[in-house]
């Protein structure tokens, strides 16, 4: 089983994919599910997975909640997720069934051992993140025996896929926490992360944002780079 865990999608205020173009592109790219994580709401998962009428592909209904320590991803989950402190946030994840992954935590986070312990896994390699960051990541998870998983935190339709989540058979659920997972991953273009804080200035209407946003995701095209493939 092939899937990307961290996706969003136009119910995040920094993208603009559509759930049911998320769902294609990934089959196209030949990933075997995704997990549909948008900013504090689960609804691009459950419009992704109404969408899916492939039985054999995998929609993971998901939220990155904004937590007061940073972003934490739940999977697999069944309701919103109302808390905003991390360990309750966490709680609230596990209490309907949910896998709490702590994702780029080393982006955005006040860590504490508390959190990492309370964590089911760690998002080991993320696109957007720097190659420190992402090695980090990997230690932590070792220093703390908690598994691994990659997501491509796409915000565009292009980047679906960067980062992907191995396993051995199709149970995800199983494969995900019994660290059966090896990594496949490349880094996101340059651009990636300046078009989504472009569309997070229009969403949002801050006009006056746009052109210099517009000016750095030109910028960032024009020193476009190619990551390698790497793995884990």
């Amino acid at each position: 089983m092939i899937l990307d865990l961290h996706i969003h999608s136009r119910h995040s205020f920094d993208s603009l994919a559509r759930p049911r173009d998320i769902v294609g592109a990934a089959k196209r790219k030949g990933l075997d599910g995704i997990a549909v994580t948008d900013h504090d709401t689960m609804a691009g998962g459950l419009e992704a997975r109404e969408a899916n009428n492939d039985q054999g592909f995998v929609v993971i209904v998901g939220a990155e909640i904004c937590s007061s320590a940073g972003d934490i991803i739940g999977l697999f989950l069944e309701e919103e997720i109302e808390a905003r402190e991390p360990l309750a946030v966490v709680a609230e994840i596990h209490r309907q069934g949910g896998i709490a992954v702590l994702p780029h935590p080393f982006r955005g986070h006040m860590l504490s051992e508390e959190l990492v312990e309370t964590v089911d896994v760690v998002e080991a390699f993320n696109p957007r993140c720097d190659r420190e960051e992402n090695r980090r990541a990997v230690e932590l998870a070792n220093k703390h025996g908690k598994p691994i998983v990659a997501g491509s935190d796409a915000h565009t339709i292009g980047e679906i896929g960067l980062a992907r989540t191995v396993l051995p058979s199709a149970d995800v659920r199983g494969g995900i926490l019994g660290g059966k997972a090896t990594v496949e991953a490349r880094y996101a273009p340059c651009h990636a992360e300046a078009l989504s804080q472009l569309i997070k200035a229009v969403k949002a209407r801050q006009y006056r944002e746009v052109p210099r946003r517009s000016a750095s995701v030109l910028l960032r095209l024009l020193g476009l780079r190619r990551g390698r493939m790497e793995m884990h």
